[in-house]
């Protein structure tokens, strides 16, 4: 132990959330909303030590958050953003964390499509935290897409494009702090599962995607519990929000009338290889025209069709598909020669 080590004297109000986690299978139990919310908030406010901060990841990670714990970080990070500006408004929140690995970021045209549709889309994600992966900063970049530093730029973004990313170093930068711990810490942690759920500007429909299966259930206890209107979440591509289009896919789907799960058909028989590695020039080779990629193509129209059955009335799948070709075939195919 260091020797500069000064025992503190009294105990840290901090340490209460720690204890409530960490006594023993009997003794611990999980955090209630209001609880969640103000050990959350404390964090944000750079209120605990680093070594609380790390016991309070990881027993959370071992425990495994509840629906109820999530609702309550949620509620501290809303308060702690940077307000938007009266009357800035999205159609579609799309959370983006993960990055690509085994395929190129299809997902980044069935944004721009559904943008070209006339719906609003705000994206806000987190790169760097795990080596090897593209990430959609790079991609909106590369493709000369509207990327944000503040609200005024979304303001200007979505006016002029109908779509913006909007990394969450600029948007909260205690929580891009938090998730870059992970190389430190070996684990992800339950911010990698809150900020997908963040919604900065409340927008009716919200695109969430999970590595694991039974994540699925939580993220949508949470949403109910969050108020949001119309939500989708599924096991994505590389933990992205892209359908797979040679599996079956279960999406599960939360609306004013309660929750129901769509099963995505299979549209390529077979298993399609990892690529050598994800790389955006081949997304503007489809978009215009000029290649032909049966998985791209499916994986964009699929993955826009399922935004749809939040965004429209078209609950079902062959429907929302069917709809998501109409925008394929009419896209400008002018849009990314910039």
């Amino acid at each position: 132990m260091n020797q500069a080590f000064t025992p503190p004297r009294e105990e840290h109000p901090f340490a209460p959330y720690v204890r409530i986690l960490g006594k023993g299978k009997t003794g611990s139990r999980s955090l209630n909303r209001d609880e969640a919310r103000t050990a959350f908030g404390m964090i944000l406010a750079g209120e605990v030590e680093p070594l609380q901060l790390g016991a309070f990841l990881m027993l959370l990670r071992v425990k495994e958050e509840t629906g109820e714990e999530l609702a309550g970080f949620v509620d501290a990070c809303r308060a702690a953003l940077p307000q938007p500006p009266t009357g800035l408004s999205a159609d579609l929140d799309w959370s983006s964390y993960a990055g690509k690995r085994h395929q190129h970021p299809w997902f980044v045209l069935s944004q721009l499509l559904l943008a070209q549709g006339g719906y609003r889309v705000l994206t806000h994600g987190s790169d760097g935290h795990t080596q090897g992966r593209l990430y959609t900063e790079q991609v909106y970049r590369a493709l000369g897409l509207p990327v944000a530093d503040d609200w005024n730029t979304v303001t200007t973004a979505l006016a002029d494009r109908s779509l913006c990313y909007f990394p969450l170093r600029a948007l909260c930068p205690a929580l891009h702090d938090i998730i870059q711990l992970r190389p430190l810490l070996g684990l992800r942690s339950p911010v990698n599962t809150l900020t997908r759920m963040l919604n900065p500007l409340g927008a009716p429909c919200s695109l969430q995607s999970i590595f694991h299966p039974a994540y699925a259930a939580l993220h949508q206890e949470a949403d109910r519990l969050l108020g949001q209107q119309f939500a989708a979440v599924f096991k994505g591509e590389s933990g992205e929000v892209e359908i797979k289009p040679h599996a079956q896919v279960k999406v599960l789907c939360l609306t004013p009338d309660g929750t129901h799960e769509v099963q995505w058909p299979r549209h390529i028989s077979e298993r399609v290889p990892a690529v050598a590695e994800p790389a955006v020039e081949p997304l503007r080779q489809l978009w215009r025209g000029e290649l032909d990629d049966a998985y791209g193509l499916r994986a964009t129209i699929d993955t826009a069709a399922t935004a749809l059955l939040l965004l429209t009335d078209e609950r079902e799948p062959a429907r929302a598909m069917a709809q998501a070709e109409q925008l394929w075939q009419a896209r400008d195919r002018d849009a990314l020669d910039h």
